[in-house]
């Protein structure tokens, strides 16, 4: 993943932040009470406001009560990692016991909407995760070209000495990400950003926070897989840029879809 811009999250915040909230129980790491969602931007509510759109755990609005580790099966996940070269480190770092564990934080991936719905979901996820990552073999991005430090974002300022390069299942990059990630996850991702290299639920759970910001809203309102691939590496690939890359992930999702019975939809480029 290349970029992304926030100004919605902050904006949220912004607004979170004007209101008096009822019965908040934690803010960030969320880990709300029972009963209660956690919204887009990391707090814990009862309405609209955080069981709605961008609810990222919880009772969300539109919960269909599939089970992820049902469709993500240990055949389906060694699947993946089974075509990675020998000898990857990622084989044995990135796992499905991790892959399940972090969605306890993230309990709305993959169950918004019809079942054929979280199927696509789960299956977009794990096409750019596979793409990203090729099979699950690489954990930190191959050849940097830079440390990824973009200081317009003066309130998540780069640490000395750290790059904030790609790492985990979807390539986290850049210090905006890094920062905010490790907010809600509850790590220090501007000082530490290597932990989501070296922790492998963290590293799921850094993938899954990115998803849940930036590409979850795109896939439970129908806008199909090609504006996943927008909002992941759009500024790289799509718009004719990278034809061969956008192929790559097509063809590894609609592969995906096909292994769980449920048809791919449209607008499956970009």
């Amino acid at each position: 993943m290349v970029s992304l811009t926030l100004k919605n999250t902050f904006l949220t915040l912004i607004i979170l932040a004007g209101v008096v909230l009822p019965q908040i129980v934690v803010g960030q790491n969320c880990g709300c009470a029972t009963g209660y969602c956690c919204s887009q931007a990391g707090y814990c509510g009862q309405d609209a406001a955080y069981c709605g759109t961008g609810c990222q755990s919880g009772p969300c609005t539109g919960s269909n009560g599939v089970s992820v580790s049902d469709i993500v099966t240990q055949a389906f996940f060694d699947g993946i990692i089974n075509q990675a070269p020998a000898g990857c480190v990622g084989t044995s770092f990135y796992t499905r016991s991790a892959f399940l564990n972090a969605l306890s934080s993230f309990s709305a991936f993959g169950t918004i909407g019809t079942t054929d719905d979280s199927k696509r979901e789960i299956a977009a996820f794990f096409a750019h995760a596979t793409h990203e990552t090729g099979y699950f073999c690489n954990i930190d991005e191959t050849s940097p070209s830079s440390n990824y430090c973009n200081a317009t974002y003066t309130q998540y300022p780069c640490a000395p000495n750290k790059s904030y390069y790609g790492r985990g299942p979807l390539q986290l990059s850049w210090n905006y990400n890094y920062g905010p990630a490790g907010d809600f996850i509850g790590f220090d991702g501007l000082a530490n950003p290597e932990t989501v290299a070296t922790d492998s639920l963290v590293s799921f759970k850094a993938a899954l926070w990115f998803w849940m910001q930036n590409v979850h809203s795109v896939m439970t309102t129908g806008q199909g897989f090609g504006a996943t691939i927008r909002s992941i590496n759009g500024a790289v690939e799509c718009d004719g840029k990278r034809p061969d890359l956008v192929t790559a992930r097509v063809n590894l999702y609609t592969n995906y879809c096909s292994q769980f019975g449920v048809a791919p939809g449209d607008n499956l480029s970009c």
